[in-house]
């Protein structure tokens, strides 16, 4: 069963949106619970989002994407 990939609803206050500014691992990566697998934008800070599981990244959002809190940017089986 996949685990999703969520932006996490606690990185910023208020309802801006943000920007997926890189992904540090390719889709289809094997990849290991708590690394850093891609960097967030909002108008002030940059953020990091780390793998939630170990396995196998699939991206579902591809990097300059608009997102927002709550959206799923990816799944690892």
């Amino acid at each position: 069963m996949a685990t999703e990939i969520i932006i996490p609803s606690d990185l910023w206050e208020g309802d801006e949106e943000s920007v997926i500014t890189a992904w540090l691992a390719d889709d289809g990566a094997q990849v290991k619970e708590g690394a850093l697998i891609a960097e967030i934008m909002t108008a002030k800070v940059q953020h990091e989002i780390s793998a939630p599981a170990s396995g196998t990244l699939s991206i579902a959002k591809e990097q300059d994407s608009i997102v927002a809190k709550g959206d799923v940017i990816g799944s690892i089986a």
